[in-house]
């Protein structure tokens, strides 16, 4: 039986429809191989991605060929972390301030180890420590340790445990609930309420060393080819068909 002129084809129609799922399934699919370890990934992650464009914008062809092997990716961690790491230590002596601190590592590691993960991009690192500066430094008002020295030279107190104890809750609640988990912000906020950095100065520097940090990243990774996000997270490209679908469908 024809369709009658002017209506769409029913196994046309239908075809079309399953699109955004085909795309979804697809995407599912990339999510699960992207950090996977293989010859060209043999630590998984996208480092030797970034080695590989590295060497390419450089001209080194003759290095390109050793670009994932794991010697050579230990070597540029070796370096990348050095340089990273170095120049807030510079920074910090020359100004005499909090340019340092531990949390700052294990971001240096994600931008250079999974730099498209959600938790890598610029909004999760920014937002993700500034919830832990603010849910830490909250936590001292709260139990009146704000002028109070550092726990590993005065002790481990019940008030010190508190604050440590409602500073993590609250910047993992609030990471989940803004949509902006990064995990070394976890290890910040305890840094703020245990009492290691403590005054408003001292904080508001090391969010200046957390952004000069992710423009580092910005730029090496970008220079390499690596499609580092400038804002937000990258989204599934079905993401789009599939608010769209469910939209047509509650219509």
């Amino acid at each position: 039986m024809e369709p009658k002129p002017g209506t769409e084809d029913p196994t046309a129609q239908q075809q079309r429809s399953d699109r955004p799922a085909q795309a979804g399934m697809q995407n599912a699919m990339n999510r699960r191989w992207r950090y996977r370890i293989d010859r060209e990934h043999p630590i998984g992650g996208e480092m030797s991605d970034i080695v590989k464009g590295l060497f390419t914008r450089m001209r080194l062809p003759w290095l390109l060929g050793h670009h994932a092997q794991t010697p050579v990716l230990a070597l540029f961690s070796f370096i990348n972390g050095c340089i990273s790491i170095g120049i807030m230590s510079a920074l910090a002596l020359i100004t005499h301030s909090a340019f340092i601190f531990p949390s700052l590592g294990p971001t240096a590691f994600l931008f250079f180890y999974t730099p498209t993960a959600p938790a890598a991009s610029p909004r999760n690192t920014i937002v993700g420590h500034a919830i832990g500066v603010l849910a830490g430094y909250f936590s001292l008002v709260v139990t009146g340790l704000t002028m109070a020295g550092p726990a590993l030279a005065a002790g481990v107190t019940w008030p010190r445990v508190l604050a440590a104890a409602l500073s993590l809750g609250l910047t993992a609640g609030l990471m989940v609930l803004l949509r902006s988990p990064h995990p070394p912000a976890g290890a910040t906020t305890l840094i703020i309420s245990l009492g290691l950095l403590t005054k408003p100065l001292q904080l508001l520097i090391l969010m200046v060393a957390v952004v000069l940090l992710t423009l580092q990243a910005l730029i090496i990774n970008r220079l390499s080819g690596v499609p580092y996000p400038l804002w937000n997270p990258h989204r599934e490209p079905g993401e789009a068909g599939k608010q769209t679908q469910n939209s047509v469908k509650s219509s």
